[in-house]
C-alpha cells in the first residue's frame, strides 16, 4: 500500500505541472522467484488512469478527459451491455480517442508522435 501510495503520489505531483489532475490509476504488483515485490502491467497510461485538464477541472460534474473514458461514453450512448462482442466503434470514436490519448502524451511528456 505505502508503495502504490508514493508511486501515485510522485506522478500526481509530476502530472500537476503539466496542467494534468490523474483523477485515478492502477497499479499492479507480483512478487518474483526472490520474493521481492515487482510492479506489473501498464502503469499511468490513457487505459489505466483518468487524465484530466486541470484548466477545465469542474467539481462535482462529468471530467474532460484524455483517456478512455470518451469510449466508454459512446459505448454507454449505444446501450452496450458489456458482455461479448462489443459493437464496432465508428471511426470518429476511435480517432477522438487517439486525439485525447495523444494530447495526453504531448502535455505530460512534451513530446508529439507523428
Amino acid at each position: 500500500r505505502d508503495i502504490t501510495i508514493a508511486i501515485y503520489k510522485r506522478a500526481a505531483a509530476i502530472a500537476e505541472r503539466k496542467g494534468i489532475i490523474i483523477a485515478d490509476t492502477k497499479l499492479e504488483f507480483g512478487i518474483d522467484e526472490k520474493g521481492d515485490l515487482i510492479l506489473i502491467d501498464e502503469i499511468l497510461t490513457p487505459d489505466s488512469s483518468r487524465f484530466w485538464p486541470m484548466d477545465k477541472y469542474k467539481p462535482g460534474k462529468g471530467q474532460e478527459s484524455f483517456d478512455k473514458q470518451y469510449v466508454r461514453d459512446y459505448l454507454d450512448s449505444v446501450s452496450f451491455n458489456r458482455k461479448p462482442p462489443p459493437p464496432r466503434l465508428p471511426e470518429d470514436v476511435i480517432f477522438k480517442t487517439s486525439a485525447l490519448y495523444l494530447e495526453a502524451l504531448k502535455r505530460l511528456s512534451g513530446k508529439t508522435l507523428v
